[in-house]
């Protein structure tokens, strides 16, 4: 059975293909190709049904998302009939959440024949288990890693984001739809309202959402995170073990040591 990559931006189409046994068929949303991949075959969603049926005609019969997309801006006039028929379905899931859109998107694809896998089916070493990947933790750290996961959860369960930042017990950010790097990048600007630093620096802490579909959408880490969050004057990444994608894991460790950081894959 041949499986099809569904691919945004970044880097994790690119490992996910190199784990697999079979290279497989890429396919990029227009706009989003993906590094270090060749594209095989890009999409609109406004020909969300023509593309599934190529995929059909290309033999394939599992797919896995992976990568980063926004929403697109849509274009009336290059909707076919099958696909806008389609498309109140997606505008409700869209207009309730992130979550609801995955979840629709999913049940498209399995309506259409196709398997949907995750990430853990195909590459399941890049979900770290539970440990200290890097540096070493105070019971400072542990207490904000802890307060940033019950933010992160609350957070999740009304799908608004997958990541916050805590020093000392003060929530200093949230992740929403802008990301983590915008995340980072606006408490590196703070300033003046963050705790002393000789009291704890703080930690950015990632997990997936309560009760998401793991086949789509899991948190994504990599040395870039480690970068943002030295820039941010941070003490360490924390993120919920075995649910949150580490890219290049042996170069962030490098990395965290080179910075000081503290890397934590948190029961």
């Amino acid at each position: 059975m041949k499986t099809a990559i569904i691919a945004g931006q970044g880097r994790l189409p690119a490992a996910l293909a190199g784990a697999m046994a079979e290279p497989p068929l890429v396919a990029a949303l227009d706009g989003f190709a993906p590094e270090g991949l060749t594209v095989d075959l890009r999409f609109r969603v406004e020909r969300l049904v023509p593309f599934l049926r190529a995929l059909e005609r290309d033999g394939v019969g599992q797919v896995i998302f992976a990568g980063a997309v926004t929403r697109p801006r849509l274009d009336p006039a290059l909707l076919d009939e099958a696909t806008a028929a389609l498309l109140p379905r997606l505008m409700q899931a869209m207009a309730a959440g992130d979550d609801a859109t995955l979840r629709v998107v999913i049940a498209l694809f399995e309506e259409f024949g196709f398997t949907v896998v995750g990430v853990e089916a195909v590459a399941p070493a890049l979900l770290p288990g539970t440990g200290v990947l890097a540096g070493a933790l105070t019971a400072r750290d542990e207490a904000d890693a802890a307060r940033a996961a019950d933010i992160v959860t609350a957070l999740g369960s009304v799908d608004v984001g997958q990541g916050a930042v805590v020093a000392q017990g003060l929530c200093l950010g949230i992740e929403a739809l802008p990301g983590t790097d915008v995340l980072l990048a606006q408490v590196a600007g703070i300033g003046g309202l963050r705790p002393d630093p000789a009291r704890g620096r703080g930690v950015f802490y990632k997990a997936a959402k309560p009760g998401q579909d793991r086949r789509i959408d899991l948190p994504t880490l990599g040395p870039d995170t480690l970068r943002a969050a030295a820039k941010a004057g941070l003490g360490g990444v924390a993120f919920q073990a075995g649910s949150v994608i580490c890219l290049d894991l042996d170069e962030m460790q490098r990395l965290a040591a080179e910075l000081g950081l503290f890397l934590w894959s948190r029961a």
